[in-house]
Formats: C-alpha cells, structure tokens, sequence
C-alpha cells in the first residue's frame, strides 16, 4: 500500500459548487470527530500491518478550519500510526485567507511538505458568484506566508467555464497565477453537480455558463500558456514543474490501492472498494463501538479492473502502458479492448507510442467519450 487519504469534512462556509461529503463548521463534534478520525488509524493500523506509505493526502472540506488544538491532535495520530516515508509527499489542502501562519507553522513542524489552495480564480467579482469568501489578495498574502513558513511545493486550484466568466478573465487569472511561480497547478472546468447550490440554480434556469465552444477555448488556453511558461502537462487537469507532480493523485490514475480514513471515505485495499459512512453521528458511533465505518463494500471482478485501468490511466499524457497492462492482467490490451482502440484511433482521439495508448490533444477536450468507449458492458 502506497497511500492515505484522510478527509476532514469541516468548512466555514460552503461553496456553491461543492458536492463532496462536507458540513458547516459551527456547531459540529469537530473534537470528537477528530478522536475518532484518530482511532480509525489506530484500527487499522493494527488491522492492516503495512510498510511505510510513499504519500498522504489530507483533504475535505477544509482541513484547515480545524483549530491550532485540533491540528496538532489531528497531525500527531498520523505521526503514530501511518508511517510513511518523508522522502515522499504529505500534502495538506487549505484555503487562502483562512490559514494563519502558526495553522502553517504546525503543519510544518510535523512533516506535511505540499500544500494544496483552493484559489480557483483570481477575480473577485467570480469569487462572490461562485460562493467563495477569500479575494485575490488573500491568496498572495497566503503564499507568501507559506513560503516563510518553509513550505517549497505548493499548489493551486483554478476553475474555468464559470457562470458568466470570459475568456479574458481566465486569461487575466493565469497571468496572476503564474506571477506567483508555484511548482504546480490543477485547473479544470467546472461541473455543475446535483446536490449543489449551482445545481437547483441551473434548474431554475439562472445559471449563465459560457457556451461548449468557450469552455474549450478556456481549456486550449490553459494548455497553450501552461506549456509556455514551463509547466509540464501529465493528466487532463494538471500541470507541475519537472519534479513536482502528484505522487498521491497518480496512485489514482495509476489504479493502486490506497487507504480512506474520514467520513465518506473511500478505499481501495486488496482488490475491494470501500466507502465510510457519511454522517457524522453514524461515522463516530461506529468508530465509539471500536467498529471501523466502512458501510461499502465491493470487491471488483477483473473486467471492472481493466476498465479502470483504460479510463483511469488515459487521464495521464503518457496513457496507459501495454506492457504493464500484459504484465499486471495476463491479457493482450489489444485483444480486451480492440473495437474501442479502433474507433477512438480512427476518431483522432487515441494515439499510439512505442509502449503506450494515450489520448492525443484533441482527445483531451473530449475525454468522458473516449473514457466511456473502454466500458465494456
């Protein structure tokens, strides 16, 4: 096992946008949630004896509404019972204008080494539409602090294709994130999710996006102006300076098992996907009882294997290696997936290298389709 993800579903305030498993910060269990976040660990650790993780990823939410207090409990459980290699990457997600230097001092000080902001625009105006409290400002302030706290791989998040944003802004939005010289950036369009504010809003029909044509407009941009000032692209999203790409999120594209603590959790141990309850009440009772709050359980057979495979390593710009799909599957990816192969290769969409199936340029603005060719029914 190579990695943790360890979720922390707190925020001060909720993105409009947002669907993943999150609450309000203001009077929820935050310490007992913590204890018992801590206790998963322990469980498993106990359960699952395994060598030094290669990355951890603390996520949410917001794991920086946990107090200075909580931090410390939080961050000295993961010291206990995850060890993990500190060759290797332990990233912290966090929000501009909401991470004091002593929340980064701490951070620091036990061992996390990347940090990964929520900016997602560099316009106040689409700041306030999307639902996000910090400003510009707040995200240069945030970087310097960090940066003085010690912290030299640090990540942002930028959005495009939002409601009533132009190509213009997007524009005027890289500009300023590259003045800030980071070693990596994630950027992606947005996608409007059921159970979301944005969600009953576009129902309504008082959701203004820019058109398909625009949003791939943005997206060439994006990959023109990020290879121009340096920044390798090597997954659909994401961009990093040589040296500074994802450990934690290719353990995903590259479809290896990794731990889920948190609720709503996943998993993905020994061949079995698994979910954690969701709740809060539910995700710390069960952990009260000494009953880790796994309530999914799936183990994959081995077409589902391969399938994820295909649309999980075609995310990445070298794509899938045949040799290693032969290797890990006793198959001919050729012979599992050859209609899909043939069709997405005679689209334009598909490519292939000495060793590898990858997408080609214009198969990164359609991926879903050629993602969904690799499901084989």
């Amino acid at each position: 096992m190579k990695a943790a993800y360890i979720h922390i579903p707190f925020c001060e305030h909720i993105c409009y946008y947002c669907d993943f498993n999150k609450f309000l910060l203001k009077n929820q269990p935050v310490d007992a949630y913590v204890d018992m976040l801590v206790k998963e660990m322990k469980i498993k650790a106990a359960a699952y004896p395994y060598e030094k993780l290669h990355t951890i990823f603390v996520g949410g939410g917001t794991p920086t509404a946990l107090n200075e207090a909580q931090l410390e409990k939080l961050l000295s459980g993961i010291n206990e019972y995850l060890p993990y290699d500190h060759r290797g990457e332990f990233t912290f997600e966090a929000n501009p204008g909401e991470t004091s230097e002593e929340k980064l001092r701490i951070l620091f000080e036990h061992g996390v080494n990347r940090l990964s902001f929520g900016v997602q625009s560099f316009n106040d105006r689409l700041l306030e539409k999307i639902g996000r409290t910090h400003r510009a400002a707040d995200v240069y302030h945030t970087i310097e602090t960090a940066r003085r706290s010690g912290f030299e791989n640090i990540s942002i998040d930028l959005m495009f294709g939002l409601p009533t944003q132009t190509v213009e802004e997007f524009r005027t939005s890289l500009d300023a994130a590259f003045s800030l010289q980071l070693e990596h950036y994630s950027s992606y369009s947005l996608i409007v999710e059921p159970r979301t504010i944005f969600y009953n809003l576009m129902k309504k029909g008082k959701l203004p996006l820019p058109s398909e044509d625009t949003e791939a407009q943005m997206y060439d941009i994006l990959m023109n102006e990020m290879e121009k000032h340096g920044y390798r692209q090597y997954e659909i999203s994401n961009f990093a300076r040589p040296g500074f790409e994802s450990i934690h999120n290719l353990v995903y594209w590259d479809n290896e098992e990794y731990f889920g603590f948190g609720a709503g959790a996943h998993g993905y141990e020994k061949g079995v996907r698994t979910a954690n309850a969701g709740p809060l009440k539910k995700y710390i009772r069960l952990l009260q009882n000494d009953t880790l709050p796994v309530v999914e359980k799936h183990a994959e057979t081995e077409q589902e294997r391969m399938e994820e495979e295909m649309f999980l390593g075609l995310r990445k710009n070298k794509g899938v290696s045949i040799r290693h799909f032969q290797e890990k599957f006793h198959a001919d990816l050729y012979d599992v997936f050859a209609p899909a192969i043939q069709e997405m290769t005679n689209r334009g969409l598909l490519e292939q290298t000495a060793d590898n199936i990858r997408l080609t340029r214009k198969g990164r603005f359609l991926g879903n389709e050629v993602f969904e060719a690799f499901l084989l029914g």
